[in-house]
């Protein structure tokens, strides 16, 4: 199995350099099986969004081909898709991660007083103010 950086996702997602492109997707398709940590997702959404101006629906669009290619696992494939699910319904994803990544069982403290109103809005988990 073999993991892949943030900026060979980007690559394939943007297509700004065609040969990096074609070279990275040409790699993929190569491997029988592909990691993604969580943390090159994290990145990724913030690379796609402040660097090439993606708004959260092609975000959305480029995490789902992502996850859905045959030969990809994701890191704890249950926060990630929790997590994607909240910053589909307007949750930064960053925030989203992490309360996934907390898990149902323990609470989430912050300072963040946006996200406590935005995971209240939505139900999401327990976040603790502080």
């Amino acid at each position: 199995m073999t993991a892949v950086d943030t900026n060979v996702l980007v690559r394939i997602i943007t297509n700004d350099d065609e040969r990096q492109a074609a070279r990275a997707a040409l790699f993929l398709r190569r491997q029988d099986r592909v990691f993604l940590a969580k943390t090159v997702l994290l990145e990724l959404e913030w690379v796609l969004r402040r660097g090439y101006r993606y708004t959260p629906h092609q975000v959305l669009a480029a995490f789902r081909a992502l996850i859905n290619t045959r030969n990809v696992e994701v890191e704890d494939e249950l926060a990630v898709s929790q997590a994607i699910h909240w910053y589909q319904r307007g949750m930064d994803f960053a925030d989203s991660l992490h309360v996934a990544s907390a898990g149902p069982l323990r609470s989430f403290a912050t300072f963040d007083v946006a996200l406590q109103q935005v995971a209240q809005r939505l139900g999401v988990g327990k976040t603790a103010a502080l």
